[in-house]
C-alpha cells in the first residue's frame, strides 16, 4: 500500500511558468502528479487515503541546489569530520538547500587527502551531492581567502591521488588555467568526468578561451577573485559570459556583487546559465566573531566575513533562501528566473537534472514551501519533511 501526499493551493513554480492554486502529489519520495486539483487519485487500487497539506497563501518551489558551499552552523566541510559535515548539510537544508556540494579550500596535500577520503562516504550515502576542490591550483594574484603559500601549479600525480581518494565523489575542481599545466589539467578532469571550473584566475581572455576549448564548463563565483574586464583585455569574465556551455556562479548576498552586476550577468548569460551559490563558510547562521576557513582565520562583522590578516572577503554567511529574496526584491528578477538559478541550472550543471532541480513528475520530492514574504516555512527532502509540515494560511503570495 502506497500513501500519497498532496500539496494543494500553492503557487507552484514550474520549469515553464507558475501554476496558481496548483497541486503536487508525491509517494515514496517521488513526485507522482503536478497540476490542478485533483492531481492525485486517492481511489486507485493499492493506495490508502491521501495525506493532504493545504498550502494556500504559499509558494511551492523545487529544493535549492548549492554547488559551492564550505560550511555553516559553526561547522566546516574542510574539517573532514563527518559529524561536522552532517551539521553543515542540515543547517542549509533547513533553509531550503536539499542538494549540496561540499567545497574544500586550498590546504596541504595530506589534509586534502584526509578530507576527501572522509567525506566520500557521505556522498555515497546521498547526504552530499559531491565534493568540490577549490584549489590548490589557483593564482596567487587572485588568491582571495586562500593561503598564497599553499598555492601551486597543477601536479598530475597529486590530482590522480585526490580523485582516487574520493572514490568517484570529486565532482568539480576550480583552477586558474593560466598556470603551467592548467589547460592540461582541464583535459584530465574532463576525461575523468569531473567538472573543470575557472576561478581565482588572473588569466587573459585568450587563456580562458583555451580552458573552455579544453572543456571547462563552470565559472567559480564570476567576477570575484578574477581579472576584471578591460576594454582592451576583456579577461576571463567576458569569455565565460559569452560561452553558451558555461554555467556561471554568482554570490547574490548584496556584498560580493552589486545588484547591477547580477542583472548584467543575467542579461549576458540568460537565466538558464546562472547558478546562485552561497560560498558559505562556518560562520553562516552564527553570531559575529572569529572563525576558521581552512588554514586561514576570518573575522565576521555585520555578517560579512573577511580575513583577519588583510581585507579580502572570505566566503559568505549567505543561505540560498536569502539569495532568493535578494534576487526577487533587489534584482527584480521574475520568480521563475530566480528559481531556475537556485535549482534547475545548478542541478543540470552537476548532472542531476534527471532527479532534482524542478517540480516535475518522476523527480525526487525535494520541495520548499515559502510564505508570501519568501521565507521558508517547510522543506521536503526526498519526500520527508525537515521538521514539521507547514500550516496553510489565507491570502495569495506575490513577488
Amino acid at each position: 500500500m502506497t500513501r500519497v501526499t498532496r500539496l494543494t493551493g500553492a503557487r507552484v513554480v514550474l520549469p515553464d511558468g507558475i501554476l496558481d492554486r496548483g497541486e503536487v502529489a508525491f509517494a515514496d519520495g517521488v513526485i507522482t502528479a503536478v497540476g490542478t486539483p485533483p492531481a492525485a487519485d486517492a481511489e486507485r487500487p493499492g493506495h490508502v487515503p491521501d495525506d493532504a497539506v493545504d498550502l494556500t497563501g504559499h509558494w511551492l518551489v523545487p529544493g535549492f541546489v548549492d554547488m559551492h558551499v564550505h560550511g555553516g552552523s559553526g561547522a566546516s566541510y574542510m574539517s573532514g569530520d563527518p559529524e561536522q559535515a552532517l551539521r553543515v548539510a542540515a543547517f542549509h537544508r533547513a533553509h531550503g538547500t536539499t542538494t549540496t556540494m561540499a567545497s574544500l579550500v586550498t590546504a596541504p596535500h595530506d589534509e586534502l587527502m584526509r578530507a576527501v577520503s572522509q567525506l566520500a562516504g557521505l556522498v555515497e550515502d546521498g547526504v552530499l551531492a559531491g565534493l568540490h576542490l577549490e584549489g590548490p591550483y589557483l593564482s596567487r594574484a587572485r588568491c582571495g581567502a586562500h593561503d598564497p603559500e599553499l598555492l601551486r601549479d597543477p601536479d598530475r600525480a597529486e590530482v590522480d591521488a585526490l580523485l582516487k581518494a574520493g572514490r568517484g565523489t570529486v565532482r568539480m575542481l576550480t583552477l586558474a588555467p593560466e598556470l603551467d599545466g592548467g589547460v592540461d589539467l582541464v583535459r584530465r578532469l574532463v576525461d575523468a568526468g569531473v567538472l573543470a571550473a575557472v576561478g581565482h584566475t588572473d588569466g587573459t581572455h585568450r587563456e580562458t578561451l583555451a580552458a573552455l576549448a579544453a572543456g571547462a564548463s563552470v565559472a567559480t563565483h564570476l567576477f570575484n577573485a578574477m581579472r576584471s574586464v578591460h576594454h582592451r583585455e576583456p579577461g576571463p569574465v567576458t569569455a565565460l559570459l559569452q560561452d553558451s556551455d558555461v554555467v556561471v556562479e554568482l554570490i547574490n548576498d548584496g556584498v560580493h556583487l552589486h545588484p547591477g552586476i547580477v542583472n548584467l550577468a543575467f542579461q549576458a548569460a540568460g537565466s538558464s546559465r546562472v547558478a546562485f551559490i552561497t560560498d558559505a563558510m562556518s560562520a553562516a547562521g552564527m553570531p559575529d566573531g572569529t572563525y576558521p576557513l581552512g588554514p586561514m582565520t576570518t573575522r565576521v562583522e555585520g555578517g560579512i566575513a573577511r580575513l583577519v590578516d588583510g581585507d579580502s572577503i572570505a566566503g559568505s554567511t549567505l543561505t540560498l533562501d536569502r539569495a532568493l529574496r535578494t534576487a526577487v526584491r533587489e534584482n527584480r528578477l521574475p520568480m521563475t528566473d530566480a528559481v531556475r538559478a537556485l535549482s534547475t541550472t545548478p542541478a543540470r550543471a552537476l548532472g542531476l537534472a534527471d532527479r532534482t532541480g524542478s517540480v516535475e513528475v518522476g523527480k525526487r520530492a525535494d520541495l520548499v514551501v515559502l510564505d508570501a514574504d519568501l521565507r521558508v516555512t517547510g522543506v521536503l527532502w526526498g519526500g520527508s519533511w525537515v521538521g514539521d509540515a507547514p500550516a496553510g494560511g489565507p491570502g495569495q503570495p506575490g513577488a
